[in-house]
C-alpha cells in the first residue's frame, strides 16, 4: 500500500508511481534468457542451474526450510536488486527474517513487500502484484533483479476467498476459475524485459498440502515456471540442508547454459543418485553382495560424496563454478 514497514518516514515524493497490474512484456519482443548464474547454493547451481530471466518454482510442505533457503538466495546471489514478497506469512516472523536473515548488506539491496497471514484477502492478493510491480520497475531501469516470492499458495488462497465471495462456483478442489486466470497473470510478468531492459530472475515457493504436489496450484504453477525444485522432509529429516531432492527437481534452461563438461558431470552424479537410490532397499535388507554389479558397487561407493558436496551451513555461500568444481572432485574417478 506504499507505507514504509521500517518507520523510517515516508517514501521520496519525486518517486514515479506505476501500476501494480500490468500486462507482461509482449513475446515476441522480449530478449532471451541471459547467461548461467549462482544463486550461492551448491545443489541449485550444479543441477538446476539457473539462467537471467529464469522463473524457478521451490516446491515444498511446510517446515522443511523454504524461508531460510529464500533468505540465502537473498543474501548471496549476484544481482543489482532483490524484491522479495511475503504474503500470507507469520507477522512475527518479518523482524527475524530482515535483522537476522537477511541482515543489513543483504537489506541495503532489498525491497520487501509484506502482507501477513491476518491481513484482508485483497490486501495478500494486492502484495504479490504488488512486488512485481516494484520488480518491473527495476528492470525497466536496466537492473538485474532477483524476485523472491513467499508464497505463491497463498496468493491463489487469497484469490479464492475473494472468487468464492464473489459468488464464483467452486471448481477444482474448491478454486474458481479465476484463480487460474490470475496466477498467468501474476507469474509471466516474471522474467526477461523487451530491447534495452533488464531482467526479473524469480524463485517462487509453492507450499504442497500434504506433500500432495499434484494439488491444483502445484500443478499449474510448475506448467507456467521455466523449471522446479522439490525440498523433500524425509531429506531434511536426515539432517541435510538444503533438503533438495535432485533427482525430482529440474531447470528447463539448463541444455542451454552448460558447457560440455559441466552438463556431463551433472548428468553423471544424477546416475549415480539413481542407482544408489534404486538398490537402497536391497543394500538395507542385506540382499545385495558387494561384486555383483560394478555400475551399483560404484554408485554405492559415489553416492555419499555426492551428498556430502550437496549439504551446506546456513550461512555459507559458494559460487556456480566451485559447486561443479566440487562435483569434478567427488566423481572423478568414476567412468565418462
Amino acid at each position: 500500500m506504499g507505507n514504509p514497514l521500517d518507520r523510517l518516514g515516508p517514501l521520496p515524493q519525486a518517486l514515479t508511481a506505476r501500476a501494480a497490474r500490468a500486462a507482461a512484456p509482449p513475446a515476441a519482443t522480449r530478449q532471451r534468457l541471459g547467461p548461467a548464474t549462482g544463486v550461492g547454493v551448491r545443489v541449485l547451481d550444479a543441477f538446476c542451474t539457473l539462467r537471467e530471466g529464469q522463473r524457478l518454482g521451490l516446491f515444498a510442505a511446510s517446515g522443511i526450510g523454504k524461508s531460510t533457503l529464500l533468505a540465502t538466495l537473498a543474501r548471496a546471489a549476484a544481482f543489482d536488486t532483490v524484491v522479495l514478497g511475503l504474503i500470507g506469512e507469520r507477522g512475527r516472523e518479518l523482524r527475524e527474517f530482515i535483522e537476522d536473515d537477511l541482515g543489513p548488506e543483504g537489506l541495503a539491496r532489498s525491497v520487501v513487500v509484506c502482507a501477513t497471514s491476518d491481513a484482508p484477502a485483497a490486501t495478500r492478493r494486492e502484495a504479490g502484484y504488488a512486488a512485481l510491480a516494484i520488480a518491473e520497475y527495476f528492470r525497466d531501469a536496466g537492473q538485474r533483479v532477483l524476485l523472491l516470492l513467499d508464497s505463491v499458495t497463498r496468493f491463489a488462497l487469497a484469490c479464492r476467498e475473494i472468487g468464492l465471495a464473489a459468488g464464483e462456483p467452486p471448481a477444482t478442489r474448491g478454486y474458481p476459475p479465476s484463480v487460474f486466470r490470475e496466477l498467468p497473470a501474476l507469474l509471466e510478468r516474471a522474467g526477461p524485459g523487451g530491447p534495452g531492459a533488464g531482467s526479473i530472475t524469480a524463485l517462487l515457493t509453492v507450499l504442497v498440502e500434504g506433500d500432495d504436489h499434484d494439488e491444483p496450484i502445484a500443478d499449474a504453477v510448475r506448467g507456467i515456471l521455466d523449471g522446479h525444485v522439490v525440498l523433500d522432509r524425509r531429506i531434511a529429516e536426515s539432517g541435510r540442508y538444503p533438503a533438495v531432492d535432485v533427482l525430482r527437481s529440474l531447470s528447463r534452461s539448463v541444455p542451454g547454459c552448460l558447457t560440455p563438461d559441466q552438463a556431463r558431470l551433472a548428468r553423471r552424479a544424477r546416475q549415480v543418485l539413481a542407482l544408489r537410490d534404486e538398490v537402497a532397499d536391497l543394500v538395507r535388507l542385506g540382499a545385495y553382495r558387494a561384486g555383483a554389479d560394478t555400475a551399483v558397487d560404484e554408485a554405492l561407493r559415489l553416492a555419499p560424496r555426492v551428498e556430502a558436496l550437496l549439504h551446506q551451513a546456513r550461512g555459507e555461500v559458494s559460487t556456480l563454478e566451485e559447486a561443479f568444481a566440487g562435483l569434478a572432485v567427488a566423481i572423478n574417478d568414476a567412468p565418462a
